[in-house]
């Protein structure tokens, strides 16, 4: 199968790529390096630099590469910085995402799997773990572009057959996240454990998220592919975990000497997050296997072998 990813050399997509290549299939990624970057290109992958907002771009791409299906990871990630500058976040999740969709219409790729969002899509849930069936009450312009564009799928499956599939992802963390800006609390303590820096904890640190293993995470776009119809999966763990349970484990993978510290919380942060994934097991045959302590010794591998390159 012909597979354009976008974003592939950022953080989760590179992954995705890298399994899509080793099922055997044939992979061009489109990146623009806002936060991605080139080494995470997996070998074998085909490269175009280009940015999704560039309409006539896309549209080049999508009618020279004649794709049978696109994996759309690339997004602007940062809740905040969606907050302080909407239009940005809207041109870049919504607009992008609607020239690829109109792309698709033009060029006759049959099916698109998204990457979407459970907890900014769900906002402070009623019950826990929040299912599919949970009522969607985004609090951040990220979410409400995350639910725009799921939306919009729904349009194109009825306007031209598009088949899609949606994985609404916890907080995803592993190897190759990136430790700068405000995603992946996971990721940032690790460095700055490593570089012999304060971490800080946002208020009492109780606040909670379901965290899954970007392996577990790229398994479930390779199953998405086999699916014949079109649906919305969480991708998640089911289980809450709070900050203050990160900072001790990557404490102990890394054998930092970091003391616990808190700061003032974080502005309307939401405080719990949980993702059930029986529709996930059921329909797509997908269960996270990466315990939360294992893929946090796998997290710290990597961050340590980068600070000796």
């Amino acid at each position: 199968m012909k597979i354009l990813v976008t974003g592939g050399a950022g953080f989760i997509g590179s992954h995705v790529a890298e399994a899509y290549l080793g099922a055997g299939h044939e992979v061009l990624i489109v990146d623009n390096f806002s936060t991605g970057e080139r080494g995470n290109i997996p070998s074998g992958a085909r490269f175009v630099e280009l940015d999704i907002s560039d309409k006539e771009g896309v549209e080049s791409l999508l009618e020279n590469g004649k794709f049978d299906l696109i994996n759309h990871h690339a997004a602007q990630i940062n809740v905040r910085a969606s907050v302080e500058n909407p239009q940005f976040d809207a041109r870049v999740n919504i607009i992008g995402s609607l020239n690829l969709l109109q792309g698709c219409k033009k060029t006759g790729v049959k099916k698109f799997i998204f990457a979407s969002t459970g907890g900014a899509i769900y906002g402070e849930q009623d019950y826990y773990p929040a299912d599919e069936k949970h009522p969607t009450r985004p609090v951040s312009p990220y979410g409400i572009g995350k639910l725009t564009v799921e939306k919009y799928l729904h349009f194109y499956q009825i306007d031209c057959g598009l088949t899609f599939v949606c994985l609404r992802y916890g907080n995803v963390y592993g190897p190759r996240q990136n430790p700068h800006g405000e995603a992946g609390v996971v990721a940032i303590f690790a460095s700055k454990m490593l570089d012999g820096q304060q971490p800080i904890i946002n208020g009492d640190g109780l606040q909670t998220r379901d965290y899954v293993f970007v392996g577990d995470v790229a398994r479930a776009n390779l199953l998405a592919i086999e699916y014949p119809e079109s649906g919305i999966f969480n991708i998640g763990t089911e289980t809450e975990t709070d900050v203050v349970r990160i900072f001790e484990l990557l404490k102990q993978a890394l054998g930092s000497a970091a003391p616990e510290k808190h700061g003032p919380p974080a502005s309307g942060e939401q405080q719990r997050s949980s993702l059930s994934a029986s529709l996930a097991a059921e329909k797509l045959d997908w269960k996270p296997e990466v315990s939360l302590e294992e893929g946090i010794e796998r997290t710290a591998d990597f961050f340590k072998a980068k600070i000796k390159k």
